[in-house]
């Protein structure tokens, strides 16, 4: 890709960009959000047409006019959004649209022997005729990636492939992206774990503001070089921990049970304190967030909140309390993203601002500037539909929601996934201010580093029970986490 530029109604998005990707290799493609990425991305697999500059593939000009050409070039994009139909089969979603015929008639037979040999050569077994909704993430991703060898794709794009992976499901993805590179294939692989970047690309392309900033082999580069490069200044310290004072007990759970999921778990939080949940994906973390938002019905448990029960059976009443919870996935259940950045905002808050059972926009739109500012959320204006923010900026918003509703225990769940660096560490900032500010914050996240880095203190669950607390966090590993997170309830 060359001197690709493109523009929408007051963005001038990509400015200049030049992409090389060679067959058999990894580039990892950097940048922080709204760095203009997933426009690039868009333009190769035929989303949008660039203002200028032009796409060679294997020496070839293709016109990318739409999906279509590009899938006919052999680009293939696995967003991190599944495109899988989940009422069909893992045969039926390979072969949609491209399905083997003989005489007028769908040959299943021929299309599931061809499914199971496009399983075989990525060394993993998964029944083509289970439905997609009954496979696990993982397995839908590798549907996704047999699709895409199916349509002869030379060029696999992955975007934030392993933001909802186990550790060993990373394990399982990054065998298979070894595999493909054996066979010429070429990945470009979008991540926000750095981590990720250093075990799997051999290249690294960083692109800010719109242009491409560098491409370096990652043996040339450093975790602090390289955020330097994505975010244009250094950062001294990724995980800004400022300690707070910590005072009173202001949440304390007992009990709280929910069959198949939480198991009789007890635990409180002190005002100013930062309590870290960790655990592997399925441990029950989310659904206790749940369970004491209220958004799910716990058979047994009792909340406490400043010493006094609170009777919390729906979001309703953990809003009305002074809770809050910022979900995993702020885009199914934070966020209405057909509306604009300030409708979301005042979603919750409206009382705030009516008199007569009428609105005072004025009062509404001055509480959202004022968050826009403190925040640092960047938006044309504050009608903006929350789809079109990037990732920090869509988390920045859900935050400001809650702040307004003034939240005396903020509940993090994930509240990093998916977003840059740079955004990472204002998240971390805001936190520090909201703990010295005495709330009581609770964080769930499957990044260790994030936790140790910004937790007071971290409990750790295991199929669906604590399994073991964390006091002294200065003094805790990665390894000590992993081992009560693995470990069997006695």
């Amino acid at each position: 890709m060359n001197g690709i530029d493109k523009a929408f109604p007051g963005v001038q998005a990509l400015t200049g960009v030049h992409l090389e990707l060679f067959e058999g290799e990894v580039l990892a493609l950097l940048g922080e959000n709204g760095a203009g990425k997933s426009t690039l991305i868009k333009i190769l697999s035929g989303v949008y047409q660039p203002d200028s500059g032009t796409i060679s593939i294997q020496g070839n000009d293709p016109h990318i006019h739409n999906p279509i050409d590009a899938q006919a070039a052999g680009v293939a994009v696995i967003y991190q959004e599944f495109n899988l139909a989940p009422c069909l089969s893992a045969r039926e979603n390979i072969f949609l649209g491209r399905e083997k015929t003989r005489s007028g008639f769908f040959s299943r037979n021929e299309e599931s022997r061809e499914a199971l040999d496009l399983f075989s050569r990525m060394k993993v077994s998964i029944n083509p005729e289970t439905l997609c909704r009954d496979l696990t993430v993982a397995q839908q991703q590798i549907t996704e990636i047999a699709k895409a060898l199916h349509a002869r794709g030379k060029i696999l794009v992955m975007d934030e492939p392993s933001a909802t992976l186990t550790t060993q499901e990373v394990r399982q993805l990054f065998a298979i992206i070894r595999d493909l590179k054996s066979q010429g294939i070429g990945v470009i692989y979008i991540s926000h774990r750095l981590e990720e970047v250093f075990e799997i690309a051999d290249r690294v392309m960083v692109m800010r503001d719109g242009r491409h900033i560098a491409t370096k082999p990652v043996r040339e580069l450093t975790r602090e070089l390289l955020i330097e490069m994505m975010v244009g200044r250094k950062i001294e310290n990724e995980f800004p921990k400022v300690p707070a004072a910590i005072g009173a007990e202001r949440l304390i759970v007992k009990n709280m049970s929910r069959e198949g999921a939480v198991k009789n778990i007890s635990f409180s939080i002190r005002a100013g304190e930062i309590l870290g949940i960790a655990g592997l994906v399925g441990a029950g973390r989310t659904e206790l967030a749940r369970l004491i938002f209220g958004a799910d019905e716990r058979d047994s448990g009792e909340i406490l909140l400043d010493g006094k029960r609170v009777d919390i059976r729906s979001p309703l009443n953990a809003i009305r309390a002074g809770i809050c919870l910022l979900t995993e996935d702020r885009k199914a259940q934070g966020l209405v993203l057909g509306l604009g950045a300030r409708e979301n905002f005042a979603l919750p808050n409206l009382s705030h601002w009516a008199r007569f059972m009428f609105i005072n926009h004025k009062n509404e739109k001055k509480s959202f500037a004022g968050f826009v500012n403190n925040l640092k959320i960047k938006v044309a204006h504050e009608d903006q539909i929350v789809q079109t923010l990037s990732g920090g900026n869509q988390q920045k918003i859900v935050l400001a929601k809650w702040l307004e509703a003034n939240s005396r225990v903020i509940i993090f769940d994930e509240p990093t996934r998916g977003i840059d660096v740079g955004a990472k560490y204002e998240i971390y900032q805001i936190m520090n201010e909201l703990a010295s500010q005495g709330k009581a914050i609770l964080m769930i996240s499957s990044e260790l580093p994030e936790i140790l880095g910004m937790c007071d203190r971290i409990l750790v669950m295991h199929e669906g029970a604590l399994s073991g607390e964390i006091a002294n966090v200065s003094q805790a590993s990665q390894e000590e986490i992993l081992s009560l997170a693995m470990a069997k309830q006695a």
